[in-house]
């Protein structure tokens, strides 16, 4: 006797013949399914493919810090006037790249420019006497002299590290934003002393009373 000769058909074909032919009684099993392609990727997030840098974020416009001289603006040649700024730090939120996000700035540091050719550059906004709880005209990190009467133009630069939320946290981002700060004129008189008999206390009509 001859074996039977073996079926080389595939399991698709076999599938597909018993479907046709109906009658054979055979059991049709189907054919297991080719996995589809897989789909295209979606499109990459615009926020990762396109690096954020501190350009992109200067459209948000951090807060320029107003300079203020003690006491009330005024000073005397000779004597420290001080300075503070009311920078601190802030956020903004927008849109970028078609996203919302919020921008915090915070500031690093402070370039005092005095108006008279003279500048300083510390990391604290300045601190006002009463806070630190000393005299007037005492010198401080911020403070400044004079050495001549006049009106000086002074103002204040602030250097602002940044950092980004996109939804999902914090995270900085690298190199700082510099914003000048509005002027501020400070005006600055002489003070002249003299030796007198009394006080102004004694002698209200005594000179420099």
């Amino acid at each position: 006797m001859h074996a039977p000769a073996r079926d080389t058909r595939t399991r698709t074909e076999k599938f597909t013949d018993c479907n046709t032919i109906w009658n054979l009684m055979q059991r049709c099993v189907p054919a297991p399914e080719k996995p589809a392609d897989t789909a295209d990727p979606a499109p990459e997030d615009p926020r990762a493919t396109q690096p954020i840098t501190i350009t992109d974020l200067a459209s948000f416009a951090p807060a320029p810090a107003t300079i203020t001289g003690e006491p009330d603006n005024l000073g005397v040649a000779g004597l420290p006037t001080n300075f503070t700024t009311d920078a601190t730090a802030h956020t903004r939120t927008g849109e970028l790249f078609g996203y919302p996000i919020t921008v915090r700035f915070t500031p690093a540091s402070f370039t005092f420019h005095y108006g008279d050719g003279a500048t300083k550059t510390t990391t604290t906004p300045g601190t006002t006497w009463n806070q630190l709880h000393l005299p007037q005209f005492t010198p401080t990190d911020t403070s400044h002299v004079y050495r001549d009467r006049g009106t000086y133009t002074a103002s204040a630069d602030t250097v602002y590290t940044a950092e980004i939320d996109l939804g999902t946290g914090w995270f900085p981002i690298t190199a700082t934003l510099t914003i000048p700060g509005p002027d501020q004129d400070i005006r600055i008189y002489e003070a002249h002393t003299a030796l007198v008999a009394h006080t102004c206390n004694e002698d209200p009509t005594a000179a420099g009373c």
